[in-house]
């Protein structure tokens, strides 16, 4: 674990001799080579979770973290006062200095928009002091922004769905992956939902991988029209699961493993296996505080071979929905 260094600015300021001296609002602390202000500064109140903590947290889990942030850029979800206060997100960086941060300009609409990378952990330190509580990645590198390398499926029930019925839309999603040759993977997200992700060779372009995702969320939405929908209006979305397929689109993003998320309790998004989905496990068990816990699980990935999967979508499903599409 880095050391942590505290350290002191200069300060004009003398204690008041009236009263109990208290704590120094100048005092910061040094993890991984960052400085981190405030760091007794309380970011989740009811978990009594603060700004050190989350820096320790990201200390703790930056071994599996690290490779699914490798070149990625970012979109923060800033929450300068917790999420129980006003959070917002940010795509672009503003002006300054970003220390280990890297950055990368991409094409937009209007010009070039720079954004942000966090390729080691004195990165995900200084989002940390940046007050960011979530980390967003787009399912693209730099090295090949228009060559996604990812398909995602985002399973967004319906309020009061119960747990049950989003694990088992997982694994009938899974199933219908598994009936093309595709092998997939699964994320708790933190919140209600579940991502199904699926690792495929950087080949197709943007409209072509959302082109894929419509599909098999409207082939899904055929088979079992009770339970899903591919439709995003609140009224189709009722009693449903929404399999949001948008999330495949270029400048689109999803939260990435092991980030924390901006809720009361402090979940994080967490890689599962399979098998932990049949169980019925549920986003709550992973926490910023109980996931350092978890040292064994950390060091045995449930996405084993995730890396080193890089699948074709399947030429004549591609074909299909090409021309239905004419």
């Amino acid at each position: 674990m880095p050391l942590e260094k505290s350290r002191k600015r200069k300060s004009a300021r003398k204690p008041d001799p009236r009263g109990p001296a208290r704590a120094d609002p100048n005092v910061a602390v040094e993890i991984a080579g960052v400085r981190l202000s405030h760091p007794d500064k309380v970011l989740y109140p009811d978990e009594g979770v603060t700004k050190r903590d989350l820096a320790q947290y990201y200390v703790a889990v930056a071994a599996a973290m690290l490779p699914h942030l490798r070149d990625r850029p970012l979109t923060m979800v800033r929450c300068p006062s917790g999420p129980a206060k006003t959070c917002f997100y940010q795509k672009h960086p503003s002006e300054g200095a970003f220390g280990p941060l890297q950055r990368v300009a991409i094409a937009e609409k209007e010009g070039r928009g720079t954004y942000l990378i966090a390729n080691d952990l004195p990165g995900l330190i200084a989002l940390v002091q940046m007050d960011v509580l979530e980390i967003h990645l787009w399912s693209a590198t730099r090295r090949s922004l228009e060559r996604p390398d990812r398909v995602i499926f985002d399973l967004d029930p319906d309020e009061g769905l119960a747990w049950e019925r989003v694990g088992a839309a997982a694994l009938t999603l899974r199933t219908l992956l598994a009936e093309m040759g595709l092998d997939s993977f699964i994320k708790a997200t933190g919140g209600k939902g579940l991502h199904v992700v699926l690792p495929i060779a950087p080949r197709y372009g943007w409209d072509e991988i959302k082109l894929f995702a419509r599909g098999v969320a409207q082939d899904l939405a055929r088979r079992a029209p009770a339970e899903f929908t591919a439709t995003l209006s609140k009224a189709a979305r009722r009693g449903k699961i929404f399999i949001d397929y948008l999330r495949n689109q270029r400048g689109a993003t999803a939260i990435a493993p092991y980030s924390a998320r901006a809720k009361p309790t402090a979940p994080v998004a967490m890689p599962l296996a399979w098998a932990e989905v049949e169980q019925g496990w549920h986003s709550d068990r992973f926490t910023v505080k109980t996931l350092p816990d978890w040292q064994e699980r950390l060091r045995r990935d449930p996405w084993n071979g995730f890396f080193a999967l890089k699948q074709r979508l399947p030429a004549s499903i591609l074909r299909r929905l090409r021309a239905a599409g004419k």
